[in-house]
């Protein structure tokens, strides 16, 4: 009977195979641009879906893959990355059918097999599936280049029965594809592509029967029909936060790629790309009768350059609850001829009573804590290291509040070496009272990976450094450390993130410290995170 078993899967596999070749053979006579990667078309049920994902050629060369790279000890254990090849910009974040999906930059090395080719491999949409947003599920690439030769960021609309990915494909023109199965595995392109509409990369949403959308941050068009569309100039009214980063006209410095809009309470929240400093959001007031937005406030998702080990592109989606969902790609410090770039952990965007952004990671994140650790009140003596011999770790979380009292700065260190030959710090700078008769200073946060690795392959990233108004709230940190990066987000206000690729494989320590007086540590908790691939 096992036999019979293995015979019957070969058999289904190399139909599947068959069927792949002769789908890929009857799209390249009629592409520009076709895609050598193995595509099935797939069944219109979940059950069967499933099914046929078993034997997938995609899915089998991923596992495989996984398998493979899951020894390069900078691969993270809890963040997303890709099966295989590079990836880049996060694309079309959605919720469908139960289930939420995200599509991503996949690089396929199929055409470009040779290590040496890593940046000739084409642009398709990357495909992930998961019921919780922590706990990821590769599925097959979704949309593939043909018509275009490579398939830019775009962004997705959900309707009733379908959802529809509107993105730039490049040297054609703007794109729709369409899907409408359970797991959507199968995309399909309308034929009046490339479809009448400016092109770049942009995003998408329905107000009743009419289709808007974003090609940049600042164009606004419509359609009744996907087809052709209608541009309508700025959407920006009276914004007093030019999405230009450096100054000029030049699109890579504007920060207008990976546009995303979406509602967050009772405003909404556009998010966007520089190519000079990385992710950054507007909130505002939106307009549908004039189909215009007015901005009241701006920040960052990255507080430095793009690169190297900096925070990319944002996507983002409702959640139904009045937040948003929020997922980052993060570029790497290391050149490597099999993967790069990871994706940030999920995090839920919500407006505090303020009206000014609070994010936070989902909740699901604590799904993946093991054993845990406490240390309750605790003086930091000024101007000691205290090393917690106790916790150590290279995939934790760290849940951290402190009183900065009147120290002129308190620190965590992590990924530590014993003699900090090595380590990644997180310092406040608590400019509590007035500096002096003429200045009233902020508090500071500085995320530095400076000292956070002795190899040399490595480039070390420019410490972050961003802002924050404490008042009398005590310092609360929320830090992941996963292997060669770490995320911290601060009293839910400040998020920041690097990648880091310590050296020694003793850098796994903690310490605190307060420079000039003392500080009080009201606790802190400690667990070691899980996997999401066990």
């Amino acid at each position: 009977m096992s036999s019979l078993i293995r015979y019957s899967s070969l058999f289904a596999l190399l139909v599947s195979v068959s069927l792949t070749g002769l789908l890929t053979s009857v799209r390249a006579e009629t592409e520009a641009y076709p895609s050598p990667v193995p595509r099935q078309e797939f069944s219109e049920t979940l059950a069967e879906q499933e099914k046929e994902l078993k034997n997938n050629a995609q899915m089998l060369r991923f596992a495989a893959s996984r398998t493979r790279l899951a020894a390069d000890r900078y691969r993270p254990a809890y963040h997303y990355v890709s099966p295989e090849s590079q990836m880049n910009d996060p694309n079309g974040l959605c919720f469908w059918q139960g289930r939420w999906h995200m599509f991503y930059q996949g690089y396929p090395p199929d055409e470009f097999p040779n290590p040496v080719d890593f940046a000739k491999r084409r642009q398709h949409w990357g495909h992930a599936v998961s019921d919780d947003l922590v706990h990821w599920r590769d599925l097959p690439y979704a949309i593939y280049p043909g018509i275009e030769k490579m398939s830019f960021s775009g962004g997705v609309v959900v309707e009733e029965k379908q959802v529809v990915a509107y993105y730039p494909g490049i040297e054609a023109g703007q794109m729709v594809a369409i899907a409408k199965d359970p797991l959507l595995l199968n995309w399909q392109k309308i034929p009046e592509n490339p479809v009448h509409s400016p092109s770049g990369d942009s995003c998408i949403w329905k107000e009743g029967e009419i289709y808007y959308g974003l090609v940049g941050a600042n164009r606004l068009v419509s359609s009744k029909n996907l087809v052709d569309w209608t541009s309508h100039g700025a959407f920006l009214e009276d914004n007093p936060f030019p999405l230009v980063s450096l100054g000029g006209s030049n699109p890579w410095i504007d920060a207008t790629a990976c546009p995303g809009f979406v509602p967050i309470g009772s405003k909404h929240l556009l998010v966007s790309f520089s190519h000079a400093t990385g992710g950054q959001y507007l909130l505002g007031d939106y307009n549908q009768q004039s189909h215009k937005f007015k901005p009241y406030a701006q920040g960052q998702f990255n507080h430095g350059t793009v690169s190297p080990a900096g925070v990319h592109a944002p996507s983002v989606a409702a959640d139904g609850k009045g937040g948003v969902i929020n997922i980052l790609n993060i570029n790497d410090g290391e050149s490597s001829k099999e993967w790069d770039q990871i994706m940030s952990l999920a995090q839920r965007l919500t407006l505090g009573p303020d009206s000014q952004l609070r994010m936070a990671p989902v909740e699901a994140v604590a799904s993946l804590r093991g054993v845990h650790q406490h240390i309750g009140k605790t003086v930091l003596p000024a101007n000691e290291e205290l090393v917690l011999d106790s916790i150590e770790g290279n995939t934790m979380e760290l849940a951290v509040e402190i009183d900065p009292e009147m120290s002129r700065w308190v620190r965590i260190n992590v990924l530590r070496s014993p003699n900090a030959e090595e380590q990644t710090s997180i310092t406040f700078y608590n400019f509590d009272r007035k500096l002096s008769v003429w200045y009233q200073t902020k508090g500071v946060v500085v995320l530095d990976g400076t000292c956070s690795s002795t190899n040399s392959n490595i480039w070390i990233r420019p410490p972050e450094r961003a802002e924050m108004e404490r008042v009398n709230e005590p310092l609360k940190l929320r830090v992941f450390v996963d292997r060669s990066v770490v995320e911290v987000f601060v009293n839910e206000k400040l998020y920041l993130a690097m990648r880091v690729y310590p050296n020694r494989k003793d850098s796994v320590g903690v310490s605190l410290r307060a420079q000039g007086q003392d500080a009080v540590l009201k606790k802190l908790d400690a667990w070691q995170m899980n996997s999401i691939w066990e």
